[in-house]
């Protein structure tokens, strides 16, 4: 009987593309994947250490696992715990002091070598810890018959981050920055789009800072490496994510405007509106400099929709720097945005700068600046009424007969229509608008 593998993603998009590949190179090993952790013989914890509630959330579930693994036992049965990703990287052999149920701690960049791992396990007491940067590469270990799990389909291209940003972790967790070959990245795409994506999303901590072998030996850039992959029959969609604006380059904002399947849609976090604030961080841009790119992608697509991060109450943020932040999502308006309270990481310069802001405050910064970018959000959505676009259906809906897709601003469109299917691309009327999502019909030719 095969074994059977649960695992729990926590974070980014990175963490998702991590868990696929451990199921696929686990399946090689007899392991099944299941949706119920109490039947499972391996659970992983794929975890994230951004902010202090993403690390505390995982210590909640090993708890809640380590109370299940009893009751399974009771039962005859045994459950091993793994926790991967990038608490397991900082925390290392303190998550096994913490949680003691925990058999092993793996880092994002050892996840490979999970068989040898669980080999290790069997054969000694207590957890077994790989938090190394091996010098092979992982993707060159990993099994090469990765398959879509739907139509969108996420592929990483590159890994780690050299920018030493001060309130971020991922230097530490990730490593520096590295990219994975042209070659290998088109290789991956072509099986992915002939086992049924349409889309594939490109992820890196810094995506556009890629910088890969081409198959002609020279190193390419993203916009090279966008305009081979748009190249490949059957794939209808292209997006990346995360960029840096330091690593918008005038041949990458070219290609938003001139390679059709590069969807109008870009994720681009400015963090803050302040200088002072920007410097502190060690962003290596202004305000201006944002501006700038901001304006010249507008040129190169008129149609492009924007989507940010933002961090308020950064040490040292003044009401004038929160000010700046609000004068700048007026002037830029964007379609979505994900913003947060800053939350000191352990090891990170921002956490031992002084002048830290009180929690009240900012709870009332970030307030502000949400209810700014919702507003945006939802006239956003708004103005989508009425026009017809096209959408690619992924999933069921919450209701018998709905399905969902992707416009190509990712907005969420719900409609109810037998005719379509997963995986199909059809043109939809937008008919009505939520926070969170469209509605519509499929237009059908006269």
């Amino acid at each position: 009987m095969a074994k059977k593998l649960y695992i729990r993603t926590f974070g980014c998009q990175m963490n998702v593309y991590d868990s696929e590949r451990m199921a696929a190179l686990l399946a090689h090993h007899g392991y099944e994947r299941t949706d119920r952790p109490e039947d499972a013989d391996l659970v992983i914890l794929n975890t994230c250490h951004i902010r202090e509630k993403a690390a505390e959330k995982v210590y909640s579930e090993i708890g809640r696992l380590a109370r299940l693994r009893e009751v399974r036992r009771r039962h005859g049965g045994e459950m091993l715990l793994a926790v991967a990703g990038c608490v397991a990287q900082a925390e290392g052999e303190l998550v096994a002091e913490r949680a003691p149920a925990v058999d092993i701690v793996v880092g994002p960049q050892a996840y490979h070598r999970l068989p040898e791992l669980l080999a290790r396990r069997a054969r000694a007491q207590g957890a077994v810890i790989d938090t190394d940067f091996p010098p092979e590469s992982k993707f060159d270990e990993l099994p090469r018959d990765v398959t879509a799990s739907g139509p969108s389909a996420f592929l990483t291209i590159q890994e780690g981050c050299d920018k030493f940003c001060t309130f971020c972790v991922v230097p530490y967790t990730r490593g520096a920055e590295s990219s994975r070959p042209a070659a290998e990245v088109l290789a991956e795409a072509r099986r992915l789009v002939a086992t049924g994506a349409r889309e594939i999303v490109l992820l890196g901590q810094n995506v556009n800072a890629w910088h890969g072998e081409g198959p002609d030996g020279r190193s390419w850039n993203l916009a090279r490496l966008i305009r081979a992959l748009a190249e490949i029959e059957g794939l209808r969609r292209i997006r990346y994510t995360t960029s840096h604006p330091n690593d918008m380059d005038a041949e990458l904002i070219r290609a938003h405007g001139e390679v059709d399947v590069l969807m109008p849609w870009l994720h681009l976090p400015v963090q803050s509106g302040s200088d002072r604030v920007l410097a502190a961080m060690n962003r290596r841009y202004t305000a201006d400099d944002y501006r700038r790119i901001v304006d010249a992608l507008r040129t190169a697509r008129p149609d492009i929709a924007l989507s940010s991060d933002f961090i308020v109450g950064f040490p040292g943020e003044e009401e004038a720097d929160h000010e700046a932040t609000l004068r700048l999502v007026e002037e830029i308006g964007f379609a979505q945005a994900y913003s947060f309270k800053y939350s000191p990481r352990p090891g990170t310069p921002g956490s031992v700068m002084p002048r830290q802001v009180p929690e009240a405050v900012k709870q009332r910064r970030l307030e502000e600046l949400q209810a700014l970018l919702e507003a945006q959000q939802r006239a956003f959505n708004a103005a989508t009424v009425g026009r017809t676009v096209p959408v690619l259906f992924e999933r069921p809906g919450r209701h018998p007969g709905q399905l969902v897709g992707r416009s190509p601003w990712m907005q969420a469109v719900v409609v109810e229509d037998a005719a379509v299917g997963i995986g199909d691309l059809a043109p939809v009327a937008i008919t009505a608008y939520h926070a969170h999502s469209l509605g519509g019909r499929i237009v059908r030719p006269h």
